[in-house]
């Protein structure tokens, strides 16, 4: 652990300034994101996890010049280089877009990705009604599994299996039920009112 090149892990010069650093932190971010299926297919979940922790570690260093100058001070890094890198003044946080790096991982996070198929999408458009089984089937077209759409939405993939197969007993009161189906409709990019009016009609009538 005490040998971490920080700036191997953002990959990025040692010489680096702060907008190369803050950009090569996003870069990072994206590549390991949770929805990226590319990444998932050579990594486990457990492995991005473990080093989207070391990418935040390494920006909470080299991203703050004060922690980033004793930092290199104690590797004998960017000696030659203080002035430069630090300026003559104690150093202080740069300002970090925290809004802009929440909207960029909020935007991974919903975003999808599938072949749209013209037929499916005019059913789904012209659809009133929406069983559990029509929604489970726009999920699959959508490229959205069960663990991905339970980090999306935050209900327990227990739920999610139980408003597709309609196992009403298996489901808390209607007033939860209603919110969950609209996050689920919300989270497939459907008209999320529609989606839950319609499905806890279904439930009231059972």
């Amino acid at each position: 652990m005490d040998e971490k090149n920080y700036y191997e892990v953002l990959e990025v010069p040692a010489d680096a300034d702060a907008n190369q650093i803050y950009q090569a932190y996003l870069r990072q971010k994206q590549t390991y994101a949770q929805d990226n299926l590319a990444i998932y297919s050579l990594l486990s979940k457990d492995e991005c996890d473990r080093f989207l922790n070391l990418v935040e570690e390494a920006f909470e260093i080299i991203g703050d010049p004060e922690k980033r100058q004793k930092y290199d001070y104690a590797r004998g890094l960017n000696q030659d280089l203080e002035k430069g890198i630090y300026g003559n003044k104690k150093p202080e946080r740069s300002p970090v877009p925290e809004r802009q790096i929440s909207k960029l991982v909020a935007r991974k996070k919903f975003e999808l990705e599938f072949s749209v198929d013209e037929d499916l999408e005019k059913e789904i458009e012209c659809t009133t009604d929406f069983t559990g089984e029509f929604l489970k089937r726009i999920r699959e077209y959508k490229k959205v599994d069960i663990p991905r759409l339970a980090e999306m939405t935050k209900i327990s993939k227990t739920y999610i299996n139980n408003i597709e197969e309609e196992n009403y007993p298996g489901l808390p009161a209607p007033v939860y039920v209603r919110g969950f189906v609209y996050q689920y409709a919300k989270c497939l990019k459907l008209n999320p009112d529609l989606v839950a009016s319609s499905y806890t009609k279904r439930l009231k009538t059972e």
